[in-house]
């Protein structure tokens, strides 16, 4: 049986520091939801997604009750946690924050951009789930905020945004486009041409990026595209390509260690 085989990127490295961007690799799940699926909103089997949180959870080092994830809503908010939710709730927001050794910070995806935050000098980390909505509503900048209010320092922190959908596989309609610009004119760069008329390719790991660097938060991509990549991630956008019923999530994960 394989374990989880989370990646991982210097930039967070650290002994202070757990942190992993789970792959579908190490799961018990079966079908359209083939290995790590931990999406408890999915349709998969219950005790399946429960195994496979507990496999992040023992391989992250934390206990299943501390390993915190949201109900994620592509909003712009943030929750600071120094205790583990009460009765498995899972509060609507789109970013966590803690400086409380031993709880693990998670984000779900499967497409949209994960991005764990470390400052290792102050010992805060965060994790927050950044589509395109989060991320033009404000997302990134709040949860750097949320970290800065724990007693973080800007300059110290690092960012990684892992596994994402990727410009040549994001193709978006006119009205997204007309949105993107409305937000700023500039946007334009981050759109390139699509086949399709009046339809462009979105590239969203750059816009998230740069928008981490123009807060003066050093920031890099692992250069994993979501869709790309069968094996190792669930996709949305491909799961709504082969019209197929549901899909999975991967889960991203961060932890101040103990």
């Amino acid at each position: 049986m394989k374990s989880p085989d989370p990646i991982t990127n210097d930039s967070l490295a650290h002994e202070s520091v757990s942190h992993g961007f789970y792959t579908r690799q190490g799961g018990v799940s079966t079908g359209i939801y083939h290995g790590l699926n931990v999406g408890l909103g999915s349709n998969d089997i219950r005790e399946n997604v429960l195994e496979n949180r507990r496999r992040v959870a023992h391989h992250s080092g934390v206990t299943t009750d501390n390993l915190m994830t949201l109900y994620q809503v592509h909003s712009p908010q943030v929750i600071t946690v120094s205790k583990p939710f009460e009765n498995g709730q899972r509060p609507k927001a789109d970013g966590l924050v803690t400086s409380k050794p031993g709880l693990a910070i998670g984000i779900l995806t499967a497409d949209c951009g994960p991005v764990l935050f470390a400052d290792h000098q102050n010992q805060v980390a965060g994790a927050c789930h950044a589509g395109w909505k989060g991320a033009t509503g404000g997302v990134l900048e709040n949860t750097v905020s949320a970290m800065e209010a724990s007693g973080a320092q800007r300059k110290n922190i690092r960012a990684v945004l892992g596994p994402t959908i990727s410009a040549a596989n994001y193709e978006v309609g006119p009205e997204f486009v007309d949105r993107l610009l409305d937000i700023n004119p500039e946007n334009q760069s981050y759109l390139k041409p699509s086949q399709k008329p009046e339809h462009a390719m979105f590239d969203l790991p750059a816009y998230i990026v740069n928008r981490l660097e123009n807060i003066g938060v050093q920031s890099v991509w692992t250069g994993h595209c979501t869709y790309a990549d069968e094996e190792k991630f669930f996709s949305y956008r491909r799961k709504t390509h082969r019209q197929e019923e549901d899909y999975g999530r991967q889960i991203s994960v961060i932890s101040i260690a103990q």
